[in-house]
């Protein structure tokens, strides 16, 4: 029998089991709530009567997690809030407490069992200075390694100038960044068949990563580490095309004198939720497994919640390729020393 290899989950997420009504607290409504309505089970509800998603006691709860990490040997999980909390819509300084309250919840996770989670924060990244004043406090006070930013801020790009500055800390502070679509463009456009997500997340993350490559982001904080949810979306599998783009039409897409797109893979990090193991196979490809962690989008079922079987059974790669996918890698992004983790 093959022996055990380390797993470190790049991609999970958590949230508090209870919050203040925070309709009442800050005096206008759009906020998501949790309605408990049975033993180990709720309903994610907008303040409108809006039904988000029903979870389980796996999305509140430290020990049920645990015990699903230990069924399926995963060593370490990274923890980031469900993006619908993110609030990046109401007043800044509202979403700043929020913020806070929420970066307090997950780092006391991270404190309580510190070989077994990692958590990112969360900042209101619609006003750059608060969030550059939140992202400090992660760092510094809370020992957090990075965030977990949306993909759009408002429907800005993340190459708005605004952001510079908020990049410009992260990248002195060592804060890592993982970027997750919300908010997906076009979304109002296909409502039926679950498009949102099974078409938007994948076009939406490329969005993110062709807005900061073409911005000049990468080449302007060159240590600024990244990681893209869901596999990099459909970048990887449209590098070509966007390649190709970059050539023929360098007036509409070549506006900041950046390099050709093929030149930024393996800039920045994916993980690896491709659900395919062809899938994987190209975006190894593409980015190399130095920059591919294993996730699992973990408790929600459009995840791989099968913990990276389907990567544990690709017989073709090597031992180093499965080692940088299932934990190194992830470890170099986090700015994590494995050593602090039993390796």
């Amino acid at each position: 029998m093959a022996a055990k290899t380390f797993k470190l989950d790049i991609h999970a997420h958590i949230l508090p089991e209870t919050w203040p009504d925070l309709k009442q607290k800050f005096g206008y409504g759009g906020f998501i709530y949790l309605d408990h309505f049975a033993p180990g089970r709720a309903k994610m509800m907008r303040d409108d009567g809006f039904f988000f998603r029903e979870i389980k006691e796996n999305c509140w709860s430290p020990e049920a997690i645990l015990k699903e990490m230990d069924e399926y040997n995963v060593d370490v999980m990274t923890l980031c809030t469900v993006p619908v909390l993110f609030n990046y819509w109401a007043q800044p300084r509202h979403t700043l407490e929020w913020s806070r309250f929420l970066n307090d919840h997950i780092a006391a996770i991270q404190k309580k069992y510190p070989r077994r989670f990692i958590s990112l924060g969360t900042v209101p990244m619609q006003d750059p200075r608060l969030a550059i004043e939140e992202m400090t406090r992660c760092v510094k006070e809370l020992k957090l390694p990075g965030l977990e930013i949306g993909s759009n801020i408002l429907g800005k790009n993340l190459d708005e100038e605004e952001f510079f500055p908020f990049y410009e800390a992260a990248e002195d502070l060592g804060c890592c960044l993982l970027v997750h679509p919300w908010e997906m463009m076009g979304r109002d456009l296909m409502r039926k068949y679950w498009l949102p997500w099974l078409v938007g997340m994948p076009a939406e993350t490329s969005r993110a990563i062709c807005s900061m490559m073409f911005g000049g982001v990468f080449d302007r904080f060159p240590k600024l580490r990244v990681l893209f949810a869901h596999g990099g979306g459909s970048w990887p599998h449209t590098l070509g095309r966007i390649a190709h783009g970059y050539n023929c039409r360098p007036d509409l897409v070549n506006l900041n004198d950046v390099k050709n797109p093929r030149e930024y893979a393996g800039k920045f990090w994916v993980d690896g939720i491709t659900h395919d193991q062809d899938a994987l196979r190209y975006t190894i490809g593409v980015v190399g497994t130095e920059r591919i962690a294993y996730g699992t989008d973990y408790p929600f079922p459009l995840g791989d919640l099968e913990h990276g079987r389907f990567i544990e059974e690709m017989d073709d790669l090597s031992v180093e390729d499965k080692s940088n996918l299932l934990y190194k890698s992830a470890f170099e992004f986090l700015g994590r020393d494995p050593r602090d983790f039993g390796l």
